[in-house]
C-alpha cells in the first residue's frame, strides 16, 4: 500500500529513472516528476554520480531541491554549493589503495568534483561520461594532494566479492564499503544516501514518515531502509531488495513512471 502523506520522493538515477543506453529520463517520467513537484512534493535525486552529472539530470527534470552525489558523500545545491560533505579518513584511504596495489588492481581516488584513477578503462570512462567530468589518470592518485571523499578498487565480477569481504574483515564498520559488481568502494561510515537524505529532510522540516525512496543498487540500500517506504525495482541487486519494503513489477511499460503517477493521485 502506498503512503497517504508523501512530502518528499527520493530517486536514484542510473537504472532507476534513466534506463541503460539512455542519457535522460523518459518524457513520461519527466512529466510525472514535474507533476509531483507542482503538487508541492519535494523531489530529490540521490546518485552515485558526481555533482555535474547529477545536476544535469536534475535540471532536465526542472528540480529545485539539493542533490545527493557520490553514494551520499556530498549534498549540493544546484548552483554547485556543497551543503554537506563526508571525507574519508586519509589513513584508511591509503590502506585501501595499498591493498589495491598488492592485488595489482586499478583504483580510484575522488572528491565531489574530481575523479582520479591509477589506470584508465571502459568502466572509468563511462563513469566520467555520466558524471560529466574529465577522468584524470596518474600512477599514484593518492599523491595528487586531493582530499578524498572516497576510494575504490576496480576489479571484475569474479574478484569483487572477495575484495569486499577482505576489506570488511580489515575495516569492519569504520568504513562504509560498497559491494558493486566490478568495483569495491570505500567511503566514510556516515557517507551514504540514507544519512544524506535524512539531512535534507531535516533542512526541509520533513518527517521520515512522509518520505518515499526508489532505487536499485547497493548504494541505494541505506536510503530505501531509511525512508518510510523504500521501493526497489525487479532488476535490483540483493542489497536493494533486502532493504526495500516493496518491489515494482517489471513490465513492458515504465514501472517507476507508473508508480509516481499513482503516487500523485494520493498527494
Amino acid at each position: 500500500m502506498l503512503p497517504v502523506a508523501v512530502k518528499l520522493v527520493a530517486l536514484d538515477i542510473d537504472g532507476t529513472i534513466v534506463r541503460p543506453g539512455e542519457d535522460v529520463p523518459s518524457p513520461r517520467l519527466t512529466a510525472a516528476v514535474g507533476a509531483l513537484q507542482s503538487a508541492g512534493v519535494v523531489v530529490v535525486l540521490a546518485s552515485g554520480r558526481m555533482f555535474p552529472g547529477t545536476a544535469a539530470v536534475a535540471r532536465h527534470l526542472g528540480l529545485h531541491a539539493p542533490v545527493i552525489c557520490q553514494q551520499g558523500c556530498s549534498v549540493h545545491t544546484l548552483d554547485g554549493g556543497i551543503i554537506h560533505e563526508f571525507p574519508i579518513d586519509h589513513a584508511a584511504a591509503l590502506r585501501v589503495v595499498g591493498y589495491a596495489r598488492v592485488l595489482d588492481r586499478a583504483y580510484e581516488w575522488f572528491n565531489p568534483v574530481r575523479y582520479i584513477v591509477s589506470r584508465e578503462g571502459p568502466a572509468t570512462a563511462e563513469y566520467g561520461r555520466v558524471s560529466g567530468i574529465t577522468v584524470e589518470c596518474m600512477d599514484y592518485p593518492e599523491r595528487s594532494g586531493l582530499p578524498a571523499t572516497g576510494v575504490g578498487i576496480i576489479s571484475t565480477r569474479v574478484e569483487a566479492p572477495e575484495i569486499h569481504r577482505a576489506l570488511v574483515r580489515q575495516f569492519g564498520e569504520t568504513l562504509h564499503l560498497l559491494d558493486f559488481p566490478e568495483v569495491t568502494v570505500a567511503v566514510a561510515p556516515d557517507a551514504n544516501k540514507g544519512h544524506a537524505l535524512s539531512l535534507i529532510c531535516a533542512d526541509f522540516g520533513i518527517e521520515r514518515a512522509d518520505v518515499v525512496a526508489i532505487g536499485d543498487s547497493v548504494n541505494d540500500a541505506a536510503m530505501l531502509a531509511w525512508a518510510r517506504r523504500g521501493i526497489a525495482l525487479a532488476h535490483s541487486d540483493a542489497y536493494a531488495m533486502d532493504a526495500a519494503d516493496e518491489v515494482l513489477a517489471e513490465n513492458d511499460g515504465e514501472p517507476v513512471a507508473e508508480f509516481l503517477e499513482d503516487l500523485l493521485r494520493l498527494v
